[in-house]
Order: structure tokens, then C-alpha cells, then sequence
């Protein structure tokens, strides 16, 4: 019995063993798929049908079911990527044949092409309302897009139009090699079941060219030098007139000459003077005599040493 017992009960076991291992290989497979598309890109499920554009409204949806159409005004067809703010004009028509409630206006910036590509920081949008420019923010779009995070909604009543106007300023840090944007724009409404008239229109896209300094040559002079100038040469002394001594009555003697000390020069005043020295002065005794005391007295020092070396 217990032998029957044991190995039924072994047979249970490896049935359920088998059941979990099928189960944990199925959630293994399930939690693959998942992160499998966590981690893939996403822009299968992410679309801009407005960067082909532009595009008429949509077909096959009666007019009451549509969206406003939305079109870009005239503008420059160049900017500068150097911060500097470029207006842009929407405009929204309704033709839907009743109010229009609940419209939002989107504007865009797309890059085309497959290279680089404005990132948000490259871009500043703002909106003008009530006759103040505002910041809106600039979020990262689908295909390649920097979107207007705008989302103010109006209602406008059938067979008007309203005008949007915004302004955008590409950085000067852009990618160089990004050289063509293009703006687009589209309205929506509530309810609506079809897109409304899409626009588009594409700007040249300049670089500022940053030249850097050329470093200034150290090996040449920057300035010629002056050639020094020459000493003046002494003015003559000042024009004396010499008047003829009157000749005394009796005829002069013959007297030898001796030659004229040199005149003393006098230093100006306030000049403090210094003492002269040399060697007809008190001071070469002075110091004589101190060698002398010196010599005698270091020959006494030797002689005492060694009179206490001999003992």
C-alpha cells in the first residue's frame, strides 16, 4: 500500500511539475512580448499627417462634421538661427455651416528630411493675446516636430475667421546642418469627425558664421622704436658784453698767472648734502686703527690657546 501510495503520488508530481514549468515558460513569453514593446519605437503609433501637407479638408465627411480650416499668412520665407523672434500668422476659417465650439489652433516646426533635426531647447514659440506676447512651451512632436504647447480653445461662429499670431526664434546652438524648416498648422474642433483645410509653408534656415579672433603676433613690435633723442648741446653762455677795463696811468708789472680753481658748485636748496670722504679724511684713520686692535687682539686669543694646550 505504501508503495502504491508513494508512486501515485510521484506520478502527481511530475504532472504538476510539468503544468508549471508550461505556465512559467507562457508568462516568460508574455513579459518578453511586453518589454519587447516598451522598448521599441514608438513611432508606429505615432503620426503627423500634417508634415506631407498641405491638405484640403478631409473627403467624405459632410461639411457640418468637419474641423475649421487653419492656413499660415504670408510670411518671410527666411529666418536666422541666431535668437531672433519671426512672426507667423494663423489664421482659422469656420465653413462648417454652425458655430464652431471648442477650436483649438496647433502650430508646428518640422524638420524634413532624415539628418538632424531641431530639438526643443533649439526652439522658443510664443502667442500674442490680448496684444502680449506669452511663452508657450515647445514639446517634442511626432515625426520630427517641435509643437506649440498651446492650448487655448475659442468658439467661432459659422462663417468667420480668427487670427492667431505667433513667433518663434531658432537658436543659435541649432544643428548647422539643419538648413530648411517647415511651418505647418491645423485647427480641430469638438465633435468634429474630419480634419478641416491643413497648411504649410517652408522656410530657409541661416547660420550665424562665428569667426574666432586671430591671436595678435608677439614676435613683431607693435610699435616702432623711438629713436633716442639727442642731448642738447650746451647753450652758450649768455652774451656778456665786455667793456674795456680803463688802462691805469702807470704801466702794469709783470705778474705770473696761476690757473683758477675751479668754481664750486652749490647744490640747490633744499638738497640735502652729503659728507665727503677719501683718503686725506678722519675716517682712514679710524678704520687703520681698528685693524690694528684686531690683528693684536686675535694674535693674543691664538697665543692663549696655546699656552693652555702646552700645560
Amino acid at each position: 500500500m505504501r508503495t502504491s501510495v508513494i508512486t501515485a503520488f510521484a506520478k502527481n508530481a511530475r504532472s504538476l511539475s510539468g503544468r508549471r514549468r508550461l505556465a512559467t515558460i507562457a508568462a516568460t513569453a508574455l513579459l518578453a512580448g511586453g518589454v519587447q514593446l516598451i522598448t521599441a519605437d514608438s513611432s508606429w503609433a505615432c503620426g503627423d499627417y500634417r508634415v506631407d501637407g498641405p491638405h484640403p479638408a478631409a473627403a467624405g465627411t459632410s461639411v457640418e462634421e468637419l474641423a475649421p480650416d487653419a492656413a499660415v499668412l504670408p510670411t518671410k520665407s527666411t529666418a536666422t538661427a541666431d535668437g531672433t523672434w519671426n512672426e507667423v500668422a494663423v489664421k482659422v476659417t469656420n465653413k462648417t455651416g454652425a458655430d464652431a465650439h471648442g477650436v483649438q489652433t496647433s502650430f508646428s516646426i518640422h524638420t524634413p528630411g532624415t539628418g538632424a533635426s531641431l530639438r526643443t531647447q533649439d526652439v522658443r514659440i510664443q502667442v500674442q493675446e490680448n496684444g502680449t506676447w506669452k511663452n508657450v512651451p515647445s514639446l517634442a512632436g511626432c515625426l520630427r516636430t517641435v509643437d506649440a504647447g498651446y492650448e487655448q480653445r475659442q468658439r467661432i461662429d459659422n462663417n468667420s475667421t480668427v487670427t492667431l499670431k505667433f513667433r518663434y526664434s531658432i537658436a543659435a546652438t541649432s544643428p548647422k546642418n539643419v538648413n530648411t524648416i517647415d511651418l505647418i498648422t491645423d485647427a480641430w474642433r469638438q465633435g468634429a469627425a474630419g480634419t478641416g483645410a491643413t497648411d504649410l509653408k517652408t522656410v530657409k534656415l541661416t547660420h550665424t558664421q562665428t569667426t574666432t579672433p586671430k591671436p595678435a603676433d608677439t614676435t613683431k613690435p607693435t610699435a616702432k622704436p623711438t629713436t633716442p633723442a639727442k642731448p642738447a648741446a650746451p647753450k652758450p653762455a649768455a652774451d656778456q658784453t665786455t667793456t674795456a677795463a680803463p688802462k691805469p696811468a702807470e704801466a702794469p708789472k709783470a705778474t705770473a698767472t696761476t690757473p683758477s680753481a675751479a668754481p664750486a658748485t652749490t647744490a640747490p636748496a633744499g638738497t640735502p648734502e652729503l659728507a665727503q670722504t677719501g683718503a686725506h679724511t678722519p675716517n682712514t684713520l679710524l678704520a687703520a686703527t681698528a685693524a690694528a686692535l684686531l690683528a693684536l687682539g686675535a694674535g693674543a686669543l691664538i697665543a692663549v690657546r696655546r699656552m693652555r694646550g702646552q700645560r
